[in-house]
């Protein structure tokens, strides 16, 4: 009989510790949590309904656009705080030449992806020339977008807002990317099965699913696989855990970290198209405070903000946590002023919750 011989140097790792070595681990449990509470405080108001689910989804997946790509960069160990003063530019880049120059929208949209995907570029290489913190980079960004938006906007239309864009969207071959729902007919099937809830008119209490909610999931998806199953992934993760020895490794650090800033640009677009081809209209003032949003989904989602450690689908447990805590509040009756303050506490929970299992996964290996 033939011993079986074990390499002395490969170590086994037991199921615990693999899973306690997940970063959004911490995140799926608050997410459990936080529904088990609502369900108790909640359960009976429709927050569970058709169409309180689809309403919690529509906010967490406006803030998940943001927080998967905020995610990939963080881990890299860099900070975006424009993308909020980028969400609000974005939006009169949209409307300004659609409302008083005629173009159309979906020229419009390709002019606003175009400057956005470079004003990124930029903020990536002012952090990697200059070796400044991409904190300082990013809120001088911040402040210069929200400016320049805001002087745009009053210059050019004499107000803070731009309406009108509803109507000349309508037949535009972008605008069902951006706005709209789908899954119409399955959802009636469903509502005819009795699955989902009826109108008083007969009719699906839902019409079907924001489109919001697919690029959301799209999203989370793509940089899922980016960050497990390409070979950009592992220079993201190297550039945020020894950014020097990765290049001494050949890891093109600063090509990398560019490329992360353009995505998080381009995800403000995509959020600001999105909603201005919703409601119809640009604001200066949208995006604000967008930023530390998603940030905290991001922290909540088990990333370290010393970077090199995280994932995308935390950020989307993030996002949902928030998402379901928002819309939880409004149908409790809860008064709204607290909202704030649950999710800076659940930030801070969240950074002593992910530091404590990973120093927990660590000591098990």
């Amino acid at each position: 009989m033939v011993s079986e011989i074990r390499d002395e140097r490969v170590r086994s790792v037991s199921r615990l510790s693999r899973l306690l070595s997940r970063p959004e681990l911490g995140a799926a449990a608050g997410t459990v949590l936080v529904f088990v509470f609502f369900a108790i405080t909640a359960g009976n108001t429709g927050l569970f309904s058709a169409k309180g689910i689809v309403n919690f989804l529509e906010v967490s997946a406006q803030l998940g656009i943001l927080a998967a790509p905020v995610a990939l960069l963080m881990i890299a160990g860099e900070f975006d705080l424009s993308v909020g003063s980028m969400i609000g530019f974005a939006g009169i880049l949209i409307a300004i030449p659609a409302v008083f120059w005629g173009w159309p929208i979906w020229l419009s949209l390709l002019f606003t992806f175009a400057i956005c995907g470079g004003i990124g570029a930029l903020n990536g290489l002012a952090v990697v020339r200059t070796g400044l913190p991409s904190f300082i980079v990013t809120l001088g960004s911040l402040f210069m977008l929200r400016g320049l938006t805001l002087g745009l906007t009053r210059g050019i239309s004499g107000r803070t807002q731009v309406s009108g864009v509803h109507e000349l969207a309508q037949n535009d071959p972008l605008n069902s990317l951006f706005s709209g729902q789908v899954l119409s007919g399955p959802i009636a099937w469903l509502a005819n099965l009795g699955l989902i809830g009826k109108r008083a008119d007969g009719m699906p209490a839902i019409s079907g699913i924001p489109v919001s909610i697919v690029w959301w999931i799209v999203l989370t998806l793509a940089c899922t696989w980016l960050l497990t199953r390409s070979r950009f992934g592992n220079w993201i993760f190297a550039a945020g855990g020894e950014a020097n020895a990765a290049r001494n490794l050949g890891v093109p650090v600063a090509r990398t970290k560019i490329t992360l800033f353009v995505m998080t640009a381009l995800a403000a677009a995509l959020f600001a198209a999105i909603q201005v081809l919703v409601t119809g209209s640009a604001d200066t003032l949208r995006g604000t405070q967008k930023e530390f949003e998603a940030i905290i989904a991001v922290v909540i989602g088990g990333t370290l903000l010393t970077g090199g450690y995280g994932s995308a689908v935390g950020a989307m447990f993030g996002a949902l946590i928030f998402g379901v805590v928002q819309m939880g509040i409004f149908y409790t009756g809860i008064d709204t002023d607290w909202f704030k303050l649950f999710m800076g506490a659940m930030m801070v929970i969240a950074v002593l919750f992910n530091s404590y299992v990973r120093n927990r996964a660590m000591r098990s290996r």
